[in-house]
């Protein structure tokens, strides 16, 4: 939970930097490729919205149309009474926690696993103590990792240790209640397991992007002990912290380059526009939140975790209540919220990314090439006030001869389409326009 003065910084900052907010001119090479589109977007995190239960059976059908990549659940310890102790040592029941898992493989996807929070077989207080052996915690992450990893041999599994271990325990890297004994641990325990599937684990999963904890992480990691990924949570309503957290960390990387294993992967693994109820979960500002975060992050990370899949229940029976779900409660009929939908345009784009150059404060923009002579195009004007409106210039260059047709849909309204003839220059132009909020999906195609 952000603080009053988060708010009342974020506000500040917003006033004070739109008077150097730059508008967008959008200009895309189709010779310019990047590499294959990567889906850094299909993936989701549930909270503990209702540990009884399993929030995400009800609403199995809707998830399979988004197509998730990966599903990350919490609580997995102190939610699902996996850990408890007899004759005085740990004895285990997967029966509640194995449930979640199948309802996120029928999904297909592969789970992410926040080991958290502590079994109160361990604990030395509440669930975010630290463990009264950090050798037993060690033993449960072994077995964890055991259990799906090799017993049930689920492949590709990812192992978080905890969730927010700034806030959920106050941890520190330093002293005696130090995050980095808690990841050690865990991952001698996983590292025990011989015979497993390939499997992943890192953290630190903190409230934010804080340097002492990368450093302490890649320090670590720097030593032998196995880190596959860092990560770290962001919401915010301003796309400049996702710019400068990740240019951040890719600073501390680099520096860290030569000591660290290939592959090390950034992933931030849950995102919203707001850590608090708020009204855009419901509204299209939300759906352009999370269209602009992607294209914001697209290059720096490998995953986007966005939180979270259904909404929990209204003590007062609101469908609607600004909770961060993706759909609504079952209990008041499951509904497809706006961020919904545009996790299923975002899962349009197909084919071979493009470069798009010429982006503004406002307007953000995701380009493939899907096809020989055919290109999509996604572009979001977000403003968390809901403001600003722009009109785009946008310009493609080096395209064949010919005649195309674009067509414009946009969210929430109706689908045109014009036609162009391109001659031997390779040029074509437009301008598309944007209220506050707005996303737009365009597909050029040269007619054959």
């Amino acid at each position: 939970m952000a603080s009053l003065a988060y708010y009342w910084r974020d506000s500040i900052y917003q006033l004070a930097t739109r008077a150097s907010s730059q508008t967008a001119s959008l200009t895309i090479d189709v010779t310019k490729i990047q590499g294959k589109i990567r889906n850094t977007w299909g993936h989701l995190a549930q909270g503990g919205e209702d540990l009884s239960g399993n929030m995400l059976s009800p609403v199995g059908e809707q998830l399979k149309k988004l197509n998730p990549q990966t599903i990350r659940i919490d609580h997995i310890y102190d939610g699902y009474n996996v850990v408890s102790r007899a004759d005085g040592r740990l004895a285990y029941d997967w029966t509640r926690l194995d449930t979640i898992v199948n309802s996120i493989l029928a999904s297909g996807a592969t789970p992410m696993l926040a080991l958290s929070y502590m079994p109160s077989a361990l604990a030395t207080g509440d669930v975010t103590s630290v463990p009264s052996s950090y050798d037993e915690w060690a033993l449960v992450v072994e077995n964890t990792v055991r259990h799906y990893s090799k017993d049930l041999g689920i492949a590709d599994v990812s192992y978080e240790v905890w969730n927010e271990p700034d806030l959920f325990g106050n941890f520190k890297t330093y002293g005696d209640k130090n995050y980095l004994t808690l990841y050690r641990y865990a991952a001698v325990g996983a590292g025990r397991v011989f015979g497993a599937k390939s499997y992943e684990i890192g953290g630190p999963a903190t409230t934010g992007y804080y340097e002492a904890w990368m450093k302490g992480m890649l320090k670590m990691a720097a030593e032998g002990v196995r880190l596959d990924f860092v990560s770290w949570h962001r919401y915010s309503t301003n796309l400049e912290d996702y710019e400068r957290d990740l240019s951040q960390a890719a600073g501390i990387l680099g520096a860290y380059r030569e000591q660290l294993p290939k592959g090390l992967k950034i992933y931030l693994t849950e995102t919203g526009p707001d850590p608090k109820n708020n009204s855009a979960y419901d509204m299209q500002s939300g759906a352009a939140h999370l269209v602009a975060t992607v294209a914001t992050t697209y290059d720096r990370l490998a995953r986007l975790y966005t939180f979270e899949i259904v909404d929990g229940k209204d003590p007062s029976g609101a469908k609607n209540w600004g909770r961060w779900g993706l759909l609504t409660h079952p209990d008041v009929g499951v509904t497809e919220k706006p961020r919904y939908q545009a996790m299923q345009w975002l899962n349009r784009l197909k084919g071979w990314k493009l470069l798009v150059g010429g982006q503004g404060s406002w307007v953000k923009s995701l380009a493939t090439k899907h096809q020989a002579d055919g290109y999509q195009i996604m572009v979001v004007n977000y403003d968390s006030y809901g403001n600003h409106a722009e009109t785009v210039p946008l310009l493609f260059t080096n395209l064949t001869q010919g005649i195309y047709t674009l067509s414009r849909e946009y969210f929430g309204r109706g689908k045109s389409s014009e036609t162009f003839t391109v001659g031997g220059e390779g040029g074509l132009s437009t301008n598309v326009g944007l209220s506050a909020n707005q996303i737009v999906f365009l597909e050029l195609l040269r007619k054959p």
